[in-house]
């Protein structure tokens, strides 16, 4: 066997970084599907899935192969090509993804998102891990001298993965993603393998071309896909990034500043230049104090679950004197941001928690409490059930209100929006909804007193804001009374990402109905004149 491989080490070495590496890319994968596909739960089901898969194959495959032909350099080759394959993800993932999006969202009329997010990690990741799974079964036959050592060598060489695998969880989550972003994070991970490619034929000198072949490839990854700019078309972005969480970018328009946390779709925060209303959510949501009898009142408490870059916040400022207000948000990035771009006022308490826990932690009691922390299917089951709206019924004022912003309105029956409004209507005596003009958020108003509507219409008459006096009787007269139903969201079952996801296929559906009947009668060329 050849010197390097004489020490065993080097294999336990190996074993260590390949174990790292397939958690790396696990994790990366999730990072560079979410700006498109949301980071439900669902989807990090289609991930996992996807790579057990590859993996599982890669050690049936990897056994064989070891059996029949046991030279180490079909290894550490493939250790190269899956290093050069990780390293063009963030070049060409993005790209992949938006096709295969394309075609799917001409061809399909359910599970969108699903078929989707599985044909892009079957077409992206299923390779390079499949070679990563050929590892473990390759140094077994490298390592196991005799049966006597065999239980022992093979332990060993478990162990080594396992550790791996734990930095290579920790790592990307805690250390590489936010600070340098998914790109430079599969960068450096697929360095690793390709340096364990190369020292293994450095030490033979053997393959020098196609080592350097591979670092010249390598180093054109590097070049080319190092930006990591999901939102590749825009030309407005003053800010693109990434935090634990999530990915973050923020456009300026003439009039606004917006954030969002998808690259196609959504906008979670909005920041108008003139600190007029937004035309949005947030300005129905402004009913909330008015129901709550703040315009009588000479101090008003609010908390935001879900505070963002601080939209709801600095129009209750604007519009509401003597009123205190207290922000939960789980992203310290985005709380940053909000600083930074969105001028949120320093008398703003922002915690960074998340709001269940919050409300576990505090006794305090609040005039409004805004629920805002639900973006496309990434609805946090915590924050949907019956007992996380009775929490919130205790932290309010004998006459305080809830708002909730609930974002995927359907007609459809048994859809998101009518369990949450069935759970809440469950906890609170009184229930109104009112949708929002040209979008398909719902806004719901919940609170135990039945007098919130004539308390509204009340402090409409106290309004001096002409422009908000008008949006108020709107909201007023829009509003509709919800009875409770029984579709109930609980801790223990709440199946928020199968319920947005059908709304979601319907909104999608809805959307490209036009290019559709295009695409059906002139194909390609059709969309592409209509455009």
């Amino acid at each position: 066997m050849e010197s390097i491989l004489k020490n065993k080490y080097y294999l336990y070495f190996t074993e260590f970084f390949a174990g790292m590496s397939v958690m790396a890319v696990e994790l990366g994968a999730s990072r560079l599907l979410a700006p498109y596909f949301s980071s439900s739960q669902i989807v990090w089901t289609i991930i996992i899935g996807t790579i057990m898969i590859a993996m599982a194959l890669g050690n049936i495959w990897g056994g064989r192969s070891a059996d029949k032909n046991p030279n180490p350099d079909r290894l550490y080759i493939r250790l190269i090509i899956a290093a050069i394959w990780i390293a063009a993800i963030p070049v060409v993932g993005k790209y992949i993804i938006l096709a295969i999006s394309a075609v799917l969202i001409m061809t399909v009329n359910n599970n969108f998102l699903i078929l989707a997010g599985f044909v892009a990690c079957m077409v992206i990741f299923v390779y390079p891990l499949f070679l990563l799974g050929t590892v473990t079964p390759s140094l077994v036959k490298y390592t196991v001298d005799s049966l006597d050592d065999s239980g022992k060598t093979v332990g060993t060489l478990g162990a080594f993965n396992t550790i791996g695998s734990i930095i290579g969880t920790f790592m990307p989550t805690f250390v590489t993603i936010p600070a340098v972003g998914t790109s430079i994070t599969f960068l450096i991970f697929s360095g690793i393998l390709l340096v364990l490619g190369l020292v293994y034929f450095m030490s033979k000198k053997t393959k020098g071309g196609a080592c350097a072949i591979a670092i010249i490839l390598f180093i054109l990854c590097s070049i080319l896909g190092h930006s990591g700019s999901f939102a590749f078309w825009e030309n407005s972005l003053i800010y693109e990034g990434e935090s634990i969480y999530n990915y973050l970018q923020v456009k300026e328009t003439e009039d606004s500043v917006i954030l969002s946390t998808n690259v196609l779709f959504g906008v979670q925060s909005i920041m108008k230049k003139d600190e007029s209303l937004t035309g949005m959510y947030y300005d129905y949501a402004l009913a909330a104090p008015l129901m709550a009898g703040m315009e009588g009142k000479e101090a008003g408490d609010i908390l935001i679950l879900g505070m963002g870059t601080g939209t709801y916040a600095k129009q209750c400022i604007n519009y509401f004197e003597n009123v205190s207000i207290e922000g939960v948000e789980i992203d310290q990035k985005i709380t940053d941001l909000a600083g930074k771009y969105f001028a949120l006022p320093d008398t703003v308490d922002v915690t960074t928690y998340d709001g269940r826990a919050y409300l576990q932690a505090v006794d305090k009691k609040y005039d409004v409490i805004m629920v805002d922390a639900y973006q496309d299917i990434t609805i946090p089951f915590q924050m949907s059930s019956i007992e996380f709206f009775s929490m919130v019924k205790e932290h309010l004022k004998e006459d305080g209100v809830m708002v909730v912003n609930m974002n995927m309105h359907s007609e459809e029956e048994g859809n998101i929006n009518e369990y949450l409004s069935d759970t809440i209507a469950n906890v609170f005596d009184t229930v109104y909804t009112v949708d929002v003009r040209g979008s398909t958020n719902r806004e719901l108003f919940a609170a135990q007193s039945g007098e919130i509507l004539e308390t509204l219409d009340e402090g409409i008459g106290h309004l001096s804001n002409g422009e908000l006096a008008d949006m108020m009787h709107h909201v007023s007269g829009e509003l509709v009374k919800y009875e409770k139903g029984e579709l109930l969201l609980t801790d223990d079952k709440a199946p928020v990402e199968l319920l947005g996801m059908s709304v979601i296929d319907g909104l999608i559906q809805q959307e490209i109905g036009y290019y559709k009947q295009i695409f059906e009668r002139d194909g390609i060329q059709g969309i592409l004149n209509s455009m």
